[in-house]
């Protein structure tokens, strides 16, 4: 199972942002979907996680800015980001909770994509 991000990129401060990330492979489905950021010199911090059947949680920060959703007949998560701010800049990273099959039973598995940068100037 791969996780493919993409959509970084530098954009001044106010304005907007979409990510992609699109999971291919072996999978039988997909539970929690989220996207996850690391500044440089701090630990990696939940951005935002949705559910297969679409809850929503968001970290503070990004409350009423951005907004993830997904496509579950694409395997794919998005991440709408609005009104940026120099302090959004990091990598960003997708993960997936994927089920895969083994034999008879089903196992769940967590997959993390590769990372997009997110730069946000003032």
């Amino acid at each position: 199972v791969q996780l493919q991000a993409s959509g970084g990129g530098l954009v001044q401060a106010g304005g907007s942002l979409r990510l992609s990330c699109a999971a291919s492979g072996s999978i039988f489905s997909i539970n929690d979907m989220g996207w996850y950021r690391q500044a440089p010199g701090k630990q990696r911090e939940l951005v935002a996680r949705i559910t297969s059947g679409g809850d929503t949680n968001y970290a503070d920060s990004v409350k009423g800015r951005f907004t993830i959703s997904r496509d579950n007949a694409k395997n794919t998560v998005y991440l709408q980001m609005n009104s940026l701010k120099p302090e959004d800049t990091a990598v960003y990273y997708c993960n997936a909770n994927v089920q895969r099959m083994a034999g008879f039973a089903s196992l769940e598995y967590l997959y993390w994509g590769q990372g997009t940068q997110v730069t946000v100037s003032s």
